[in-house]
């Protein structure tokens, strides 16, 4: 699928959250964390992003039970190396970890974006 034809799905997406992204977009929108902005539901190529940091080039994904499986585990890694090869770093967190650690969750991606710093300002 083309990124032209992914806009309408990524909008549908973003109106109808789960409840885990609301919960962390609910921590991380309106530049929350060190002021830096993020998106939902972004088109990158043939991908939508759950999350993303354009300036940092850091995606964030929220996970529920179907990325267990050996083929959603082999999908997901593809996909995270394709994203790579663009220039993206990732982060995965399992809607568990949104529900009951979602201090650890934002303080996860926090250093992140920390570590990813120096990239960005140069």
């Amino acid at each position: 699928m083309t990124s032209g034809r992914l806009t309408p799905v990524a909008r549908r997406l973003r109106n109808n959250p789960t409840a885990a992204e609301r919960k962390l977009w609910n921590r991380i929108r309106r530049e929350q964390i060190d002021g830096f902005k993020f998106r939902r539901q972004v088109v990158l190529e043939s991908f939508i992003a759950d999350f993303a940091c354009l300036d940092a080039r850091l995606i964030l994904e929220v996970d529920g039970a179907t990325h267990s499986t050996e083929t959603e585990l082999a999908r997901d890694a593809a996909r995270a190396a394709r994203l790579s090869a663009m220039g993206f770093a990732m982060l995965r967190f399992a809607n568990d970890d949104v529900f009951h650690e979602i201090d650890g969750v934002v303080e996860t991606i926090r250093l992140k974006l920390e570590a990813l710093r120096p990239r960005v300002a140069a």
